[in-house]
């Protein structure tokens, strides 16, 4: 395992961090044990989790992992999030203050904890001034509650909104953004890198294998309709894109070069994917979402898997995304560019 300065901090986390989104629900507790004992001991120092998952049951196990493992977790960071619905209650949502308020203790308590390392916002709250969210955060830091405060699933505007305020105000600075990020969602590379880069903003890719679709599983010949699959068993979120998406032209050529490139350097498909997020600017690392011990093993051979030059530059190209409209396509694209010799924008105007 290699490690990275967790954004605009003084933090080093591992380049995988692992994700629990299915703990104590799709993955039983003595097999997620198994899984986080084994990312520890490969020297992964980072867990992300929310309170939403599986209605707060990932928490709890993790607290429950933790305190039966005193003498060695003491050393992990956990990242967890609050934002969507816990309760009935109109207010049970959202990151208002009392919302924020209960969440972070209810957080604190099923993961045994006297502080979170990184608190994120799990989406962007269109009904609460970005002023209160972040002057509770500040204040919850103050209160020695959290370490450090993450976002998550914001657009550019909104980083950029939500990190320009804080600054104004003196309050406490975001670090890192979650979003989701692959080989076939790069649409973030239009304004959140740009944005993050700007800032100092370490990028946690979440899906970075677009919910197993970069795995290998799957090809032009049987589609998205395998057997076994999330996608063949009818999960509606598919990893968050869309069946007709996945089963896109450029989607089944990105699948092709990554086998292409894992036969010839004798890695797979998920690694070679995992390893081209891992080495995107910004990214600090992806969160990997092991749900057996198999997916783990194979996923942590990425952390020091380098592929070469050409090969980035080939899933660059097939994987690209293609817009033809401003402002994001061609003559949007010039609208922004400038170069020292004007010759040379002119030459690229024609």
């Amino acid at each position: 395992m290699k490690y990275r300065k967790l954004g605009n901090s003084g933090l080093s986390a591992s380049n995988l961090i692992l994700g629990t989104m299915g703990f104590g629900t799709e993955t039983p507790e003595d097999e997620a044990f198994a899984i986080l004992d084994a990312f520890l001991e490969a020297g992964g120092n980072m867990i992300d989790t929310a309170d939403v998952y599986g209605g707060g049951a990932s928490e709890e196990l993790l607290g429950r992992w933790r305190a039966a493992r005193p003498e060695t977790t003491s050393r992990l960071a956990i990242a967890t999030k609050a934002r969507f619905g816990t309760g009935p209650d109109v207010n049970d949502v959202g990151t208002s203050r009392p919302h924020l308020h209960r969440a972070l203790n209810a957080s604190l308590k099923r993961l045994g904890v006297e502080a979170i390392d990184l608190y994120q916002m799990h989406g962007w709250d269109p009904l609460t001034p970005i002023e209160e969210t972040l002057a509770f955060l500040d204040a919850a830091a103050r209160a020695g509650k959290i370490h450090y405060v993450g976002l998550s699933n914001f657009t550019g505007w909104q980083l950029q909104l939500a990190l320009s305020t804080a600054k104004a105000m003196g309050l406490q600075v975001p670090i890192t953004l979650q979003q989701q990020y692959s080989l076939v969602c790069r649409e973030i590379e239009y304004e959140v890198i740009p944005a993050a880069l700007h800032n100092g903003i370490g990028l946690l890719p979440w899906s970075p294998l677009a919910g197993g679709f970069l795995s290998g599983k799957y090809d032009r010949a049987h589609g998205v309709d395998k057997d076994g699959t999330r996608y063949g068993n009818g999960n509606p979120m598919l990893g968050h894109i869309g069946k007709e998406h996945a089963a896109s032209e450029r989607n089944w050529a990105t699948v092709d070069a990554l086998r292409q490139i894992a036969d010839e350097i004798g890695a797979t498909p998920s690694q070679v994917a995992l390893s081209w997020v891992n080495n995107r600017p910004s990214v600090t690392a992806p969160i990997i979402g092991a749900r057996t011990m198999g997916q783990l093993e194979d996923n942590l051979v990425a952390a020091n898997l380098q592929i070469d030059a050409d090969a980035i530059s080939k899933l660059d190209s097939v994987s690209a995304p293609t817009p033809e409209d401003y402002p994001y396509g061609r003559f949007g694209t010039l609208q922004r560019e400038r170069y020292i010799d004007s010759s040379e924008q002119a030459l690229r105007e024609l």
